[in-house]
């Protein structure tokens, strides 16, 4: 039987942050651009109970939190910091499948005890760094995934085997990983509202409703996870996406939204340590039909300035005459195809 652990960092920006200034220490801060079409990356735990979270846009969050404190992010040294921390997961086994700069994957199986290893690991990152993780236990990588979310900051929690099937009954959907809004959303419709919910439903009507991710969901109901611990894992893209409220004519009004999409994207580039060569832009219109636009380059995109020229002349070159756009996309691949791993940013600006 496999041990994974998966080990997260506790509110990793906003940390280092407050480790590097003491005067930030105890304060409700977002590391982010505080500007309108600004969004939060990563929110201290004081600022969390006012609903400041990551992927907000900076005028709700300041909206939200009077008192926040905007840090501009400093990628570099959460690099280093990150660098250290993986040192130490390599101290105790090869098997290291890093998710973020602030997260990862390891497969202990090999050692008496994964828990014992967690905790040393928790304590070494503390004595090495002064910031604290959170890890999670169990014998796959979706359980471990959900352990380390259950008892942050600063948390250990341990699904043993025996105790697999009463702890995913119980589980609320939106725990599960890889179910996000929209999934959850229409699994409450169908009825599914916990893990005991999902396991009376059959594979195939799962893959009936859901596609191909129904397999999973089918084997997550019964606790069940098969994917390794993958070291060398290959990201082919990332990007992200802002639908409006409000479906825009407005070429000046285009640019303003594409900047937003793009700081987001260029956060996510340096979250995840990924380049690029291949730029894709998405459109959608207010008839739902969508086309894309992309540029491959001879070397990688190393900086955020020549993000911002490429995106703009993608959305230049498409005509928007007439047409009103309700979608706005951008990814950074190694092929010039349309990203699959890109996340939904939703700027009620009504509300702001």
């Amino acid at each position: 039987m496999r041990k994974i652990i998966h080990i997260d960092m506790d509110a990793f920006f906003a940390a280092v942050e407050q480790r590097d200034n003491p005067s930030l220490r105890g304060r409700a801060i977002a590391v982010g651009h505080n500007g309108r079409r600004g969004v939060v990356s990563t929110a201290s735990y004081e600022a969390r109970p006012f609903g400041v979270r990551s992927a907000l846009p900076s005028v709700t969050a300041k909206r939200l939190c009077p008192e926040l404190i905007f840090v501009e992010p400093r990628f570099e040294a959460y690099k280093a910091v990150s660098e250290q921390i993986r040192a130490i997961f390599h101290q105790y086994t090869d098997l290291v499948e890093p998710l973020s700069l602030d997260e990862a994957f390891l497969d202990v199986s090999h050692h008496p005890s994964a828990t014992i290893v967690a905790q040393e690991i928790k304590r070494k990152i503390f004595e090495t760094t002064s910031l604290t993780a959170s890890a999670g236990v169990s014998t796959n990588k979706m359980l471990a995934k959900i352990a380390s979310d259950y008892r942050k900051p600063d948390g250990l929690f341990v699904i043993p085997p025996e105790d697999i099937e009463s702890f995913v009954a119980q589980l609320p959907i939106e725990k599960f990983f890889g179910i996000g809004e929209v999934t959850a959303a229409k699994m409450h419709r169908l009825g599914i509202r916990t893990g005991a919910d999902l396991r009376e439903w059959s594979r195939e009507a799962l893959i009936r409703e859901f596609g191909k991710a129904g397999e999973l969901y089918y084997g997550y109901a019964r606790g069940e996870d098969r994917r390794e611990v993958t070291p060398n894992r290959v990201r082919k893209s990332l990007g992200a996406e802002i639908t409006f409220i409000d479906d825009i004519d407005n070429f000046a009004d285009l640019l303003e939204e594409l900047a937003a999409v793009r700081d987001e994207v260029w956060s996510r580039v340096k979250r995840h340590e990924f380049y690029g060569k291949t730029v894709v832009l998405k459109v959608k219109f207010s008839d739902f039909h969508q086309i894309t636009r992309s540029k491959t380059l001879l070397t990688v995109i190393e900086s955020y300035d020549t993000l911002q020229t490429v995106s703009n002349e993608l959305l230049e070159s498409i005509n928007l005459e007439n047409q009103k756009v309700r979608l706005l996309g951008l990814t950074i691949g190694n092929t010039p195809e349309p990203c699959a791993e890109s996340i939904q940013l939703q700027f009620d600006f009504d509300n702001l």
